[in-house]
């Protein structure tokens, strides 16, 4: 495994943690990261923070209460790293209450995003009238690579290549080379100050499981994150969860926060 210094990306920070958090001599010592609020949970998020944020574009797996407390907090500046920009009422039945990142640039907190699905096959959203109007700036990125860009920032993998994009307008300003007669593109992997997160189940120590394909983009964002939040449906005790069912393991973890009931 090698010493703290020698792992790879943010894991390498979050065993430090760990270990002066929870480690007296050689006794461990059980780690509870509960927080009682949204606002306790980003407490240290500064403006121009660079966010991931889960979601695939309708309300399953995305952290509503914590992007509410965001756009409660004021913060401005920020990057945005999310499958879409903020797509209000998307995947909502009618009459339902619900937001999601959308009301972050309904706020105008947003400077840029780094996404895949940016705005609705039609009509218009709070980022697609500040992105025509030069406010935000948008990296636009294929849905695979997005997820391996997070994927690699969390391994503590800087780069990698893939045939995604070639002689599209994808290419424009990548590295390429060849390989066995192919051409592939360098893509850079990316990394967030926060990952906000949600879960179906996580104990006191973090480690969590996610309900279906709301599980979507948490995996990965969860080891690219500085600070990882969960956003959790149900708080279980230690040992309650299957070992061989957790999905995230609570390492990747710095706070837990549950959701109140019937919140969508």
């Amino acid at each position: 495994m090698g010493t703290p210094e020698e792992l790879p990306g943010y894991a390498a920070s979050r065993l430090l943690e760990s270990c002066a958090a929870g480690w007296v001599g050689f006794a461990i010592m059980p780690i509870n990261k509960i927080v009682a609020t949204y606002a306790e949970a980003i407490a240290n998020l500064q403006d121009g923070a660079v966010v991931m944020l889960d979601g695939f574009g309708g309300p399953g797996g995305m952290p509503t209460g914590l992007i509410a407390a965001l756009r409660d907090k004021g913060v401005k500046d920020l990057t945005i790293i999310s499958n879409t920009a903020g797509l209000p009422g998307f995947g909502v039945p009618p009459g339902i209450d619900y937001h999601n990142h959308a009301i972050l640039f309904e706020n105008r907190q947003v400077r840029k995003v780094v996404a895949t699905f940016p705005v609705p096959r039609s009509g218009t959203t709070p980022f697609y009238e500040q992105y025509r109007a030069g406010d935000v700036e948008l990296e636009l990125v294929p849905q695979g690579t997005l997820a391996e860009r997070i994927r690699a920032g969390g391994a503590g993998i800087p780069a990698f290549y893939t045939p995604t994009g070639v002689g599209t307008l994808m290419a424009g300003g990548k590295e390429s080379r060849v390989f066995d007669g192919r051409e592939y593109l360098l893509e850079h992997a990316l990394t967030a100050d926060f990952a906000l997160l949600r879960a179906h189940k996580a104990d006191p120590m973090g480690n969590a499981v996610y309900r279906g394909t709301s599980r979507n983009f948490n995996s990965v964002m969860a080891s690219a994150g500085r600070i990882t939040v969960l956003e959790v449906d149900h708080l279980v005790e230690l040992g309650d969860l299957d070992p061989e069912a957790v999905v995230t393991p609570g390492i990747y973890v710095q706070r837990v926060v549950q959701r109140p009931a019937g919140l969508i």
